[in-house]
């Protein structure tokens, strides 16, 4: 008995002590086995706990980088955008340079200096501005070649304010020169027939077209592209009703097939004012203006000569 533990209990029913005897030897045992197991399953729901937490970080993460993903492509469209305004921003800038050489050729002012035009300049890769492409292909080369071109157009700014500011005290010296430069539309309409040779519309051969023909209703007002001294107003072979102004400077404009003839020889008249109006007078397939610009005697054409 000395090898044996005794364990009382009551029965659940009866109020009776009930004995167990188990061996020592069993119980030495049993104990470390069922602490064995204890440990073996807190290790094992520690272990599911790890793993558990590690899936809710990895969870967490994948949002993040999706959401940073989106964010980047954001940003990647982003840039697309600011491309396509770079060049937007170049189309203005040519635009002026040949508003300021227009308006260098009407005013007879020689630039002195290098063109403040865009040359040299590339423009951003069509390719580039797709938004249908993959960004990752050629979103560095997009980064690379904006930065290049908004030294290259802020050097162009740069320049141009220069050549403006020239031009500017250039043109205060001109007033009078500029005031009597052709420098707008004659009549509202749509040009028909453009400055240079064509087809003669009466026999078939080609000639040379010394002005520009605008066409519009009969009795459309035509103005002074500048102001001037009208030379002649009356009638000429094949250009019917005719009126030429002398600008000074060397430049003269000629009003041909007008219906009324508005103003009279040696009257003085300013830039805008009503002169004529339009009519088929002369040798012409329908009403229209033939309008000429005249540099010391020679024909120029008339479409540089229109800022409006």
């Amino acid at each position: 008995m000395k090898n044996r533990i005794k364990i009382w209990f009551h029965s659940d029913d009866s109020s009776n002590i009930r004995e167990i005897s188990l061996r020592k030897s069993f119980l030495f045992f049993s104990i470390p086995l069922f602490l064995l197991f204890v440990g073996a399953v807190s290790y094992l729901g520690y272990d599911y706990y790890l793993l558990k937490r590690a899936d809710w970080d990895n969870t967490a993460l994948h949002e993040t980088i999706e959401g940073q993903k989106t964010e980047l492509e954001d940003q990647r469209r982003q840039i697309q955008v600011f491309a396509a305004e770079i060049q937007g921003l170049k189309e203005q800038i040519s635009k002026l340079g040949q508003l300021e050489n227009q308006v260098r050729l009407i005013a007879d002012i020689d630039k002195s200096g290098q063109s403040s035009g865009l040359w040299g300049i590339g423009g951003v890769p069509e390719t580039n501005l797709d938004q249908e492409i993959p960004l990752d292909v050629h979103h560095n080369a997009l980064i690379r070649e904006m930065h290049h071109q908004v030294k290259q157009i802020r050097s162009v700014a740069d320049k141009g304010k220069l050549d403006f500011k020239e031009l500017i005290d250039k043109l205060e010296k001109k007033k009078n020169l500029l005031a009597s430069s052709p420098s707008i539309k004659p009549v509202s309409g749509m040009i028909t027939s453009p400055f240079g040779y064509r087809k003669c519309p009466f026999t078939g051969g080609k000639t040379f077209h010394s002005g520009l023909d605008i066409s519009n209703r009969m009795g459309t007002k035509i103005v002074s592209t500048a102001a001037g001294k009208v030379v002649f107003a009356g009638r000429k072979n094949g250009y019917g009703n005719v009126v030429i102004i002398d600008h000074g400077y060397g430049k003269a404009t000629k009003y041909a097939h007008l219906r009324d003839i508005l103003v009279h020889k040696h009257q003085q008249v300013n830039r805008g004012e009503t002169i004529a109006t339009l009519g088929n007078t002369g040798r012409t397939t329908g009403p229209h203006l033939h309008y000429e610009v005249l540099v010391n005697g020679t024909p120029a054409n008339p479409s540089k000569y229109i800022l409006n």
